[in-house]
């Protein structure tokens, strides 16, 4: 029998819950660990779409990237998420920054998916931020539809450097804090998933490609991931990758 606590320690073997940065709250955040999971939801939020979804198939279980609770709650009112999640029996187990962190997680999954090759971590981005080399170079803009593309991504915001991009640092979600350290390891561009203004503009000085490809498209390339480790360890269960959609629309 698959309980919660099966998928916990599972996901506590490659993706250890103590890895997580200090300020993250992480782990069996809602539920029974006793629980028997037969169908279960990866999604990268929780939110009111991905709990329908759940119902709707029969899914005892959310796996999320982002934690369900992450401030320490004074009250659950019964139109909350909790309250919603308690009523309907479903168990959430969050993943955050241990798993940006592990190998085959988001960072390696994101790397992955832009094709990079020789991939390895770099220091100065707390052990998530990976770097490898494209196939073949490519001048900058090329690059920006590159990861437009690959990521299916709606759009992207970028700052063009003075190279062509070879090769090429990850760090999905709020990444931008390590673009010296990406540059200090050699990258010609860093890819990540939000940027302020003087962040880019500091690329932009420094000659170098940064992409913002949005929050979003730059994590949830982990839930397919996720969704076939799962599937390899416990063929018993059904496990499922949200269709939500990233809420972010761009004109």
């Amino acid at each position: 029998m698959t309980t919660v606590q099966s998928i916990y320690e599972f996901l506590d073997s490659f993706a250890p819950f103590d890895t997580a940065e200090e300020f993250d709250n992480v782990g069996l955040l809602l539920g029974d660990p006793d629980t028997e999971v037969k169908h279960c939801l990866i999604a990268l939020d929780v939110t009111e779409s991905v709990i329908d979804e759940a119902v709707e198939h029969g899914c005892n279980l959310i796996v999320s990237h982002h934690p369900v609770i992450f401030h320490p709650l004074r009250a659950v009112e019964s139109g909350s998420l909790v309250a919603r999640l308690i009523r309907a029996g479903i168990s959430v187990i969050s993943a955050h920054t241990n798993l940006d962190k592990a190998p085959g997680g988001v960072n390696d999954a994101l790397a992955a998916a832009l094709g990079l090759q020789d991939v390895q971590s770099f220091e100065g981005s707390d052990g998530m931020g990976r770097i490898g080399t494209l196939p073949e170079e490519c001048e900058p803009d090329a690059f920006a539809h590159l990861v437009k593309e690959s990521l299916s991504a709606a759009g992207v915001r970028y700052v063009g450097g003075r190279r062509p991009v070879k090769t090429v640092a990850v760090l999905g979600g709020g990444g931008e804090f390590a673009l010296q350290a990406a540059l200090d390891a050699g990258a010609d561009a860093l890819v990540t998933g939000e940027a302020k203004h003087h962040v880019l503009l500091e690329a932009d000085a420094k000659g170098a490609t940064f992409i913002d490809a949005g929050h979003f498209d730059t994590e949830n390339v982990v839930c397919p991931a996720l969704q076939q480790m799962l599937k390899e360890q416990f063929p018993e269960i059904r496990a499922m990758v949200s269709h939500c959609e990233n809420p972010v629309r761009y004109i």
